[in-house]
């Protein structure tokens, strides 16, 4: 590793000379043991060559991070493949040289916001991580609206937008362990970034891999620079008035005789959604005292995500029962997904999946929508939009009442973009969904936003109970009118990204090369979609109307009996996540038999065509 040599006694000089064994593994800590400034990420790297570790040196410094379906995402810690000081400096230099070769003018600026994720053994926190990114921007004469504290995810593409800026990146790892972090970039239309732009940023961080200057270490830069400005007090008091366009019923929301519980999952979530409640007329809601505050360590969850359902909602459900609240609402720690339970007529609670939570808002957007658009002729321009691995109960709901439904990839990103398009030409969309409790209601922003569906699904709530009804009896009157819709989401952990690919490939070629599986669980196959390859055999010209995405696995399969099942590999972490749904027509509403069929099939595609054991991968149990 021959530079740097000396007997001047130096650790880091001495590491430097020692080595690997391995050429390119020699290089990739000389590089990291000169660029890094960070004395907690550089002890790392010195503790692993001083002790040897050769392979958790390659694992660290071998690869590089990528965009996933939410930007890029990793542990915290020393490493090329991690969130730390350095490649996050790295980004930022590869995103400004491809901002200012997009962009003509600059002067528009950057915003940046941060959520409360932190580690003390890597002396990483997203605060500290957004001040660097923010001090790379302004060693290049880069204004940075950066926010001053903690934000919900939302409220960076607000921003962007409202602020005219050429982009945004937000600091977060939404509801990832608490190991992680992430650098997550949004476009001057405030949707994430999508193609071409992912890509041709990080070939321009290739271009820039090594630290510009001492400047770009110095997060003291943000609180002396001109350039810097504080966009929190605007924001905030933009977003709560727009938010209230999405209050239908404030007299009603005044007089709620209901009790609302709302857990942060101690992230940044409490104080914004108490002003949400209140811009709709509301008391604020009650707060789990033990998750209310944000701490880095998540110390009352096994899990930070509600997704999770019932086993994370335990301290709400609690509170809610002591307090007599009869509906419980979770933001993730960074606010952008929103979990609901409601207190069941008989015992217990009834956790609502991600898939009957878009059944009831997209029913009372358009229901709301209706009320003050009576000409019938302007629903030709009403759009809902879902990523294609959730339900289709918006497109039953859009073929009978009139307005138009589409499905995009997974990741909002995707849903964000096609939000900015349809605006272009005059459309309005006034839902949209991911099934993992990602909402957006209206179009304020294209981001899923937690805060604003809180408000939302609290005034629904309001609503039904001066009807005499809860949230789950108008979720069966709606499928009811349109049918049910039963749904299982799910996943398998896997470790060992080659297991990965070899079970899609096995799929690809289960009865012969290039055939796949003509059944599953006895039941026929009739059509295959295969979004990673391009492949539909439902079209005339065998080509998927999705646009192919190469980087990640995603097969469809839709079967003789109606059920649609997709398997498809995360973007953001180490799982292969299943989903089943059958659309059942009008009448048809015996739900257990339905959900017997749903179940069968889905055990099949689980056994037949991951096969968990065999592949050593984890089941996930709740």
């Amino acid at each position: 590793m021959g530079e740097d040599c000396g007997g001047n006694g130096d650790l880091t000089a001495n590491l430097r000379c020692r080595s690997t064994g391995d050429p390119q593994l020699d290089k990739a800590v000389h590089r990291w043991l000169t660029w890094d400034k960070n004395q907690w990420t550089r002890a790392q790297v010195e503790s692993l060559v001083a002790e040897a570790q050769w392979d958790d040196l390659r694992t660290r410094l071998g690869s590089r991070l990528s965009f996933g379906t939410a930007g890029l995402r990793a542990p915290m810690g020393a490493g090329f493949n991690r969130i730390n000081d350095l490649t996050v400096i790295q980004s930022t230099q590869g995103l400004w040289s491809y901002l200012s070769r997009y962009f003509a003018d600059l002067s528009r600026g950057v915003v940046v916001g941060f959520d409360t994720r932190g580690q003390v053994e890597s002396g990483c926190s997203s605060q500290r991580l957004a001040k660097l990114t923010a001090a790379v921007m302004l060693s290049r004469d880069v204004p940075v609206h950066l926010f001053s504290t903690f934000v919900p995810t939302p409220f960076v593409p607000y921003a962007v937008k409202k602020l005219g800026a050429a982009a945004g990146v937000m600091i977060t790892a939404s509801h990832n362990p608490k190991e992680d972090n992430g650098y997550k970039v949004y476009w001057c239309n405030g949707a994430q970034i999508s193609a071409p732009h992912d890509k041709e940023i990080l070939r321009s961080i290739e271009e820039q891999l090594e630290p510009w200057s001492a400047s770009c270490w110095d997060e003291e830069l943000v609180e002396s620079c001109s350039l810097r400005t504080e966009p929190l007090t605007q924001i905030n008091s933009c977003y709560m008035e727009e938010l209230a366009s999405l209050c239908f019923h404030r007299d009603l929301n005044r007089s709620c005789p209901l009790k609302f519980v709302h857990s942060s999952f101690h992230g940044v979530g409490h104080v914004f959604v108490q002003q949400a409640f209140q811009t709709f007329g509301f008391h604020p809601p009650i707060p789990v005292p033990e998750q209310k505050d944000p701490d880095p360590n998540f110390p009352s969850l096994r899990c930070p995500n509600p997704e999770e359902g019932e086993s994370v909602l335990e301290l709400s459900l609690l509170l809610a029962e002591r307090e007599n609240a009869r509906i419980v609402l979770a933001t993730d720690p960074d606010a952008d997904r929103l979990a609901v339970a409601e207190k069941s007529d008989g015992c217990g609670w009834k956790v609502f999946t991600g898939n009957e939570l878009a059944a009831l808002l997209g029913w009372w957007m358009f229901f709301n929508w209706k009320e003050n658009h009576p000409d019938p002729a302007d629903t030709g321009s009403v759009y809902m939009l879902a990523t294609t691995v959730s339900s289709k109960i918006l497109g039953t709901i859009a073929h009978t009442e009139g307005f138009h439904f589409e499905e995009t990839l997974p990741g909002f990103k995707w849903i964000g973009n096609r939000i900015h398009e349809l605006s272009k030409t005059g459309n309005t969309v006034i839902f949209a969904f991911e099934e993992s409790i990602g909402f957006l209601c209206g179009s304020m922003v294209p981001e899923k936003d937690g805060v604003s569906s809180a408000a939302v699904v609290a005034e629904m709530a309001s609503y039904l109970h001066n009807k005499s009804l809860s949230l789950n009896q108008q979720l069966h009157n709606i499928y009811l009118t349109y049918g049910f819709h039963v749904s299982k989401t799910s996943y398998v952990v896997c470790h060992h990204p080659p297991t990965i690919q070899k079970i899609f490939g096995r799929i690809r070629n289960f009865d012969g090369e290039g055939s796949y599986p003509k059944s599953c669980g006895g039941v026929s196959i009739v059509h295959v979609r295969d979004v990673t390859t391009g492949y539909d055999s439902s079209q005339a010209d065998l080509r998927s109307v999705l646009p192919v995405s190469r980087s990640s696995q995603m097969i469809t399969f839709t079967l003789q009996n109606g059920v649609v099942a997709t398997l498809r590999s995360s973007g953001t972490e180490p799982k292969i996540k299943y989903y089943t749904e059958f659309c059942a027509p009008p009448g048809k509403s015996d739900r257990s038999s339905l959900e017997e069929e749903l179940t069968k099939v889905t055990d099949a595609l689980l056994d037949e065509f991951l096969e968990p054991e065999r592949n050593n991968l984890i089941r996930r149990f709740v």
